[in-house]
């Protein structure tokens, strides 16, 4: 790749992580990775234009069916397409059919872009990633290999030791917070040839233990405002996305935000 190339424009393709959440914004919005790297690519190309289809609680079926086509259709310089991972996180899940779709999705994407990006995507350090960990090592099998066979960039989230401190993922432990966000954003851009600007790789200093009164508090927090109303979306059939339109649909000029 070539160092300090020039994009012209980015369309993001994915679930939450790609949307942004949990980097919020004080007007209540989500930033994100893309959005962040979007706005370093604008810096350096004139007239940069950026469209995010990605919307939270999407599987990889609604990602192909409702942003796939639209992306396709952009002709984006880069497109970065992170799914399939809240299928594999699901109870039950036909990983062949995940593994299809993603198929599907990069060889529809491909003859559309001039740089398509793949993700091996963080987990934080837990119960939750040891028990999911076969499936989500299964789905980065088949994304390093459609990227070898599409001539696809890999951004390795996963093998970064330091994206899986809890601390940078925030209270639904599910979203990184705003410097895991960052750190994703410097890893994008160094994959796409960019000179880096930090090591997005390095880990946070020692962390001290919360005493054992402040994990159980923790803990409570958690499944009471998050763990318990992402069973019931579950079991219902609901999505946290359901209804919601993505937050940047159309590929135009990239313009700073205002504020923070």
């Amino acid at each position: 790749m070539e160092i300090n190339a020039t994009y012209n424009s980015l369309v993001a393709v994915g679930d939450s992580f790609t949307e942004g959440m949990s980097d919020l914004k004080p007007d209540g919005s989500y930033r994100g990775w893309a959005d962040v790297l979007a706005g370093r690519l604008a810096a350096r190309s004139p007239g940069f234009r950026y469209a995010n289809l990605a919307v939270r609680g999407k599987l990889i079926g609604q990602i192909v069916d409702e942003q796939v086509g639209l992306a396709a259709g952009m002709k984006a310089d880069v497109v970065t397409l992170v799914g399939g991972l809240n299928d594999a996180l699901r109870p039950k899940v036909d990983m062949v059919r995940v593994r299809d779709l993603l198929t599907e999705a990069v060889e529809r994407l491909t003859p559309s872009c001039g740089q398509l990006v793949l993700m091996r995507s963080p987990g934080r350090n837990g119960p939750v990633m040891e028990r999911f960990r076969p499936r989500m090592e299964e789905l980065f099998t088949h994304v390093d290999a459609l990227a070898a066979r599409h001539g696809a960039l890999v951004v390795d989230l996963y093998g970064a030791p330091s994206l899986g401190d809890p601390r940078l993922w925030d209270v639904d432990r599910l979203h990184l917070t705003a410097d895991g966000h960052q750190r994703v954003a410097e890893a994008v851009w160094q994959t796409l040839g960019l000179a880096p600007e930090e090591d997005w790789r390095a880990p946070l200093p020692p962390a001290v233990r919360p005493g054992w009164a402040n994990r159980r508090i923790a803990d409570a927090r958690f499944a009471k405002e998050h763990l318990g109303p992402w069973i019931g979306r579950r079991l219902t059939g609901r999505s946290s996305g359901d209804g919601r339109a993505p937050k940047r649909p159309e590929l135009l000029p990239y313009e700073s935000p205002a504020g923070p």
